[in-house]
Order: C-alpha cells, then structure tokens, then sequence
C-alpha cells in the first residue's frame, strides 16, 4: 500500500555552488509511504505525516545554509562557532553562524537529489516499523513568467528567517499604469538573480568581523539576533545592499519606490513573492 501526501511543504533555504555561488531555493515537497497497514487499517495517520514529518524536514534543511561537504570548495570549520569558506567561480562565500543556521549535505554538489536522500536518511528512522519505504519527491514550482533567486537574512525575526544565509526562489508581477510589464518583470529578475540582499544597517568593515578575514573586494554583514551571531563575507559583484530590512514587504515598496523615483509620472504595483504562494503588494 502507498500513502502519499501532495504539497506536504516548502523548503526554503539557501546553498553553495560552485559555478553559481551563494544562491536561495524554494523547493515543494511530496512524500510516498510505502508499506502495510496498522492496527487503524492506515499506513500512517495522515496528521501524524503532515506533523512529524513536516517538522523533521523543517528542522533539518528549512531556513538553513546547505553546504555540500564533499566538494573540494568546501572547508568547514566547527569550533565555538561554525565558519563555512567556500571558493566559488564568483569569489569566495564566507559565513559564521551558530551551527544550527548550517546543514552538511554528504555530497560533492546540491542538488534535488542529494537533499532528498539527506532527508529520507534522517526522516526513515522517525517511522513506525509498518512503513517500509519512503519516497521524498521535490520540485521547483512551475513559473509561467520571469523568476529569481535570493539570499538574505532579518535579525529582527522572532524565528528561523533571523538566520543570515537562507533563501528563495521567487517570482515578481510589476505592474506599470494598471499594466503588467514584462520588461520590468525581467529587469528585476535578472538584476537579482543569484543575489545575497543585505541592508544598509547590517553592513560593516572587514574590521568589525570576529570570525571571518574578508577578501579585498567583498562586502560584509554581521548583527546579533535572538539565536546568537552571525556574519557573512561575499564578493560585491553578487550583493545589492537596500536601504530597509530585506522582508518581502520592503523588498515591494523598495523597488515600487525605486520606479516611482525614476518615472514619477507613472503608477507602479509591485507584487513580490517569497519562495511559494507568499508575499507582498507594494504601491508607488
């Protein structure tokens, strides 16, 4: 017998490559139970798939920085604070971080597959002994339009989201004079893909950093939020640094402002996404 669940969640994280960098995703997850019936005459409970194992794959990839352990980029450091440095064909990613914001992949890149099998590895052994197989499924929502992906971190979030390298994979709908612009939806797309997103009010000199000796041309983020300290060094060619907090209500009223400021004459809507079927609408 299969038990299976659709949509069961949404991963949102970010992760390391070698030839893209520092880039958010957002993956949908399905799961397949494989095996015989219990005493309810159930593979599983339906409330108890959507619980426990929704929890489990939120707490061991949700909100986190995936790092792939076994790629010759790759050099882990975990001491009183985890430091990841990861040379990329962008430049060198660095992050210190407490060592929950991390999960070590056991592969040499990140991939669909390589998370699935981190997950199923981890989540088979929280099953009861009935089910015999389980089966994560992930993929990427279908976009008819432009997408993009983005990294960043809010210090002032109460929960996983304060983590300093976790992400996205969004879409955007600008509209332009009661208008859907193309154009502008691609502009922006193609402006932040593969983009870390930090704030004015995060950033600092290589100076200020404890963890981590920048190169010459990066620019570095650090603050203090409820889970501990965070840092991050990447080169400027893949940040854009915002004058506000980088939530997807600023991340809207950010760019409505920023077309309003350059077209004054014309009215702009803004709805920006943050990974799946969430968001903001910003207006100018």
């Amino acid at each position: 017998m299969i038990l299976f669940v659709r949509d069961l969640t949404v991963i949102d994280f970010s992760y390391l490559c070698q030839q893209r960098g520092l880039l958010g995703e957002s993956y949908i997850v399905d799961v397949e139970l494989h095996g015989d019936l219990d005493q309810m005459s159930m593979v599983l409970d339906f409330a108890r798939v959507k619980k426990n194992i929704k929890k489990a794959i939120d707490e061991l990839v949700d909100h986190k920085l995936a790092i792939p352990a076994l790629s010759a980029a790759t050099d882990l450091i975990q001491a009183d604070r985890s430091v990841v440095k990861f040379q990329s064909a962008k430049g060198l990613i660095q992050v210190a971080s407490p060592a929950d914001a991390f999960v070590a992949i056991p592969a040499a890149q990140i991939s669909m597959d390589s998370i699935s099998s981190y997950l199923t590895e981890h989540i088979k052994a929280l099953l009861p002994a009935n089910v015999l197989k389980l089966v994560l499924s992930l993929r990427t929502e279908q976009i008819s339009g432009f997408s993009y992906h983005y990294t960043h971190g809010l210090k002032k979030h109460d929960g996983n989201c304060q983590r300093i390298a976790h992400g996205h994979r969004s879409t955007i709908q600008i509209y332009q004079d009661q208008m859907l612009s193309p154009r502008l939806n691609k502009y922006w797309c193609e402006r932040w893909e593969d983009i870390y997103l930090g704030s004015t009010e995060d950033q600092c000199d290589a100076g200020a950093l404890r963890y981590l000796d920048a190169e010459p041309d990066a620019l570095n983020f650090c603050y203090d939020a409820p889970q501990g300290y965070f840092e991050i060094s990447l080169p400027a060619a893949v940040c854009e640094v915002v004058p506000c907090d980088t939530t997807v209500e600023c991340l809207a009223d950010f760019i409505a402002s920023e077309l309003k400021q350059q077209q004054p004459d014309h009215q702009f809507k803004v709805v920006a996404y943050e990974g799946v079927g969430k968001g903001a609408i910003g207006f100018a």
